[in-house]
Formats: C-alpha cells, sequence, structure tokens
C-alpha cells in the first residue's frame, strides 16, 4: 500500500484510490452520492482531504454486510460537522443497524433452508413456492386474479382466470 507522507493534507483520486483499495469510478460515485466530497484545484481536479480515508472505509464496510448507500449517507450526515466516524459512531451506527441485518439473515437461513426442497420439487410453483412467493398469506384462500375481485367488491374482471 502507497505511502502518503504526513506533510500532505489532501489526497489525488488516484491516492485515494490506491489507499482505500476503491476503484476510482466508485469514489465518484460515492461522491455523487454525497457520501464524500472533494475540492477542485483550478484545473479542475478533485482533491480530498486526508480523513476520507476513514468515510471511504466506513463506507465499504456499511457496504460489506449489506446496508444500502442511502442508509449509509443519512448516518454519515448525522455526524457533527459531517465529520470523520469514530470507533463509538461505528458502535452506536451498528447496533443501530443490527436488527436490519438479523432480519436479513433469517431471510437468508429460510432461503437456504428451502433451497433443497425448491431444487428437488423443481416446480417454482407461484402458487405453493416459498422462495417465489414468500410469506404468502392469502395462497391458501385465493391465487391469481381472484384476489383481485375480492378487494375490487365483484365485478367481472378476472373471473375467467
Amino acid at each position: 500500500m502507497p505511502q502518503i507522507p504526513e506533510k500532505i493534507h489532501e489526497l489525488t483520486v488516484g491516492q485515494l484510490s490506491a489507499r482505500s483499495g476503491a476503484a476510482v469510478s466508485a469514489l465518484h460515485f460515492y461522491e455523487s452520492k454525497g457520501l464524500i466530497t472533494s475540492r477542485r484545484t483550478a484545473g479542475n481536479q478533485r482533491r480530498y482531504s486526508r480523513d476520507t480515508l476513514r468515510r471511504v472505509a466506513f463506507v465499504r464496510a456499511a457496504q460489506r454486510v449489506g446496508i444500502p448507500l442511502a442508509t449509509i449517507r443519512d448516518a454519515l450526515a448525522e455526524l457533527p460537522e459531517e465529520r470523520t466516524p469514530t470507533h463509538e459512531d461505528w458502535a452506536r451506527l451498528s447496533e443501530a443497524w443490527r436488527s436490519e441485518l438479523d432480519e436479513r439473515i433469517k431471510q437468508l437461513n429460510r432461503l437456504r433452508d428451502h433451497l433443497t426442497d425448491c431444487i428437488g420439487c423443481g416446480c417454482l410453483s407461484l402458487d405453493t413456492c416459498v422462495l417465489s412467493n414468500p410469506d404468502d398469506v392469502f395462497g391458501d384462500r385465493l391465487t391469481g386474479s381472484r384476489l383481485m375481485v375480492e378487494r375490487g367488491g365483484g365485478g367481472s374482471r378476472g373471473r375467467g382466470a
């Protein structure tokens, strides 16, 4: 990993990419989404403050665990003066995201547990398949367009199905 002398307080996009491991295109994308900021030189080149390295590391870590970019941006915006997240910030935010991650883990476990049944069955039936139609509360009573008739209060629409 290339070292940047301590006296340099701003990084080029190439230096930021090399140090953070994020592609230049990803850094531009993060900037377009408001996750990081840069200033422009007289020659219109981007310059990032050194603390952007920590922000990029924060974004990438949050992405790895499946946190959406909009949620990451909102979390970063809540920090005072849009400063770089600290260890305490990460602990607080990760605790807030824990229930979302637990729910995602539960869904993935359910998918894993039913995947073998689905491959063995091969039907992928929208009526009964827990993978194609998870948590279907109406499937036992109605399927297809008949559900629309019940909601719409009658009429001839969908009765032929």
